[in-house]
């Protein structure tokens, strides 16, 4: 008797599948992709991209795979020294977001503002994952409160430069932006007044 159920697809469908679904998250945002259309630019049956990632949400997660690793970018960064390490903050993400690899993080930044997911995975990444282990790195009060307000000032540029296309951004150099943005950075990550509210705050309650 003949065998039932789904033929197993063939070789390098699933790379297939996700290189199509970094390119529709990466166009539409998560909203507007949908499973059809996913597996329309994979030229595959819809049925299979649940079958192998379950759901919208898993193909997204898949796809959604991070360039880069912090662990090892963190140290080339904070090698130089503390001077200057805002514009090569800036420099770095914009080379990650600009380069082949970084369409998964385009897909994301396209993504943040219709889908909590998408802005829980940016905001875990860009926080914890890189901007958190920076700040740890050089020893800093209040790690996580400096990261969140340098990711404030990275996310927002992405947004402005990948998504709304705001002239003056998307079409400026990347050294441009990091000479305009670094030194805000640079004031979040190391200046003590940043956070002296938070530490006279802390005192009070001793």
């Amino acid at each position: 008797m003949p065998r039932t159920g789904r033929r197993p697809g063939p070789g390098g469908t699933r790379e297939k599948i996700l290189a199509a679904a970094r390119s529709r998250f990466g166009q539409e945002g998560y909203d507007g992709t949908t499973i059809r259309g996913i597996a329309a630019g994979a030229g595959v049956d819809p049925a299979l991209v649940p079958h192998y990632f379950g759901s919208k949400e898993g193909v997204f997660l898949a796809a959604v795979e991070f360039p880069v690793d912090p662990a090892e970018f963190v140290p080339r960064l904070l090698a130089p020294g503390i001077d200057g390490l805002g514009e090569r903050l800036v420099i770095f993400f914009l080379e990650t977001w600009d380069s082949p690899s970084g369409a998964s993080l385009l897909g994301l930044i396209r993504s943040v503002v219709s889908s909590e997911l998408a802005a829980d995975l940016m905001r875990e990444f860009v926080t914890r994952e890189v901007l958190g282990r920076l700040a740890e790195a050089i020893k800093l009060d209040h790690p996580q409160l400096r990261a969140g307000l340098v990711a404030t000032q990275l996310v927002g540029l992405a947004m402005l430069r990948y998504v709304i296309k705001v002239e003056s951004l998307s079409s400026a150099s990347r050294g441009e932006l990091a000479r305009w943005i670094g030194p805000t950075i640079q004031h979040y990550l190391t200046d003590p007044a940043v956070t002296a509210s938070r530490r006279s705050t802390a005192r009070r309650r001793r």
